[in-house]
């Protein structure tokens, strides 16, 4: 008789007026193309222009072809867990932490609600604008503000003297991190390869790399993105063999050996090392990013991909925190 009930058409009409089955999808849709539902569900929430904003994010077509963006995607899986709660899991892994915006932070707490993690990254080397300021703010995010904080402030793997150097940015992009050590009893080598004219920065590049090779390992040619079809120019133009990062790598003969000089645009240099770094106009990698904060924290990054040598060559100005 329940059952009988349950299936009756008088039943379920009632309970679908009363109780609406909410597909995330079409709600969003809704909220990024109706005015009028934007304005009910952000009152006192965002202001007139923050509505006006979010409004030409909406797409035609049905929920099935709207091409939804990452964040878009953060969004619906907060959506979906309060319509259905998200499971937890036993134990989440979270690493490179420090790149998630607070959304992102929220979605993986939602996997370890009931459970735990372990969470790795370094607030230095966040470079995207919505990286994490402080690890606090971060545990507060994916709900674990009383979690174990444990800082790991000796590396070894980037030298004594690149690490130093690298490490005068903190103040700016981390302050609240401790300045790290090498445990490496060889310093490393570290060479600042200033030019008074532009038309000099390239064959200083040059012989910079040309230094590098004639040592034993890899070597990376870090630039801004923008300079790397250029850098690729001169160094086919200087007869120095590479390969260039994000372009396809052509096939090798079996047992041939890679290309020792890797051209590197800047934005794919995180998780990268090299036995000998030239890094090629640290002010312009700044200046290609949104603001100056990001700026310097992927200079950061760039700076200590070096595992026996760095060479910085620039024709502008140093960034005020790597001066002196």
């Amino acid at each position: 008789m329940q059952d009988a009930v349950a299936r009756s058409r008088e039943v379920r009409r009632y309970s679908d007026a009363v109780w609406p089955q909410v597909r995330p999808e079409r709600l969003l849709r809704r909220l990024f193309s109706d005015p009028g539902f934007l304005a009910a569900c952000a009152d006192r929430v965002l202001s007139a222009q923050e509505q006006q904003r979010l409004l030409p994010a909406g797409t035609g077509g049905s929920t099935g072809t709207t091409r939804w963006s990452a964040a878009d995607h953060v969004l619906l899986d907060e959506l979906r867990d309060l319509v259905d709660r998200t499971p937890s899991l036993g134990h989440v892994v979270l690493d490179e932490a420090q790149d998630l915006s607070p959304m992102q932070l929220r979605a993986v707490g939602r996997r370890c609600s009931t459970g735990s993690a372990t969470v790795l990254g370094d607030i230095a080397q966040g470079t995207t604008p919505w990286a994490t300021r402080s690890w606090p703010e971060a545990l507060a995010h994916l709900g674990q503000p009383q979690a174990l904080l444990d800082v790991l402030d000796q590396g070894f793997r980037v030298p004594a003297a690149v690490i130093d150097f690298a490490a005068r940015l903190l103040p700016v992009v981390a302050p609240e991190l401790r300045p790290p050590t090498s445990v490496r009893d060889d310093p490393g080598s570290l060479v600042i390869r200033p030019v008074d004219r532009d038309a000099d920065l390239w064959p200083e590049i040059l012989a910079a790399t040309t230094e590098a090779l004639r040592r034993e390992g890899s070597v990376g040619m870090i630039v801004p993105d923008a300079w790397t079809a250029r850098a690729a120019g001169a160094l086919a133009s200087g007869g120095i063999e590479h390969e260039t990062l994000g372009d396809q790598v052509p096939e090798r003969a079996e047992g041939e050996e890679p290309q020792r000089v890797s051209l590197v645009p800047a934005t794919l240099a995180k998780g990268l090392e090299y036995d000998h770094v030239v890094v090629a106009e640290p002010a312009g990698i700044v200046a290609a990013e949104p603001d100056p904060r990001t700026g310097l924290r992927r200079l950061y990054v760039v700076l200590t991909r070096a595992v026996t040598s760095l060479a910085v060559v620039h024709a502008q100005p140093l960034p005020e925190p790597l001066r002196g």
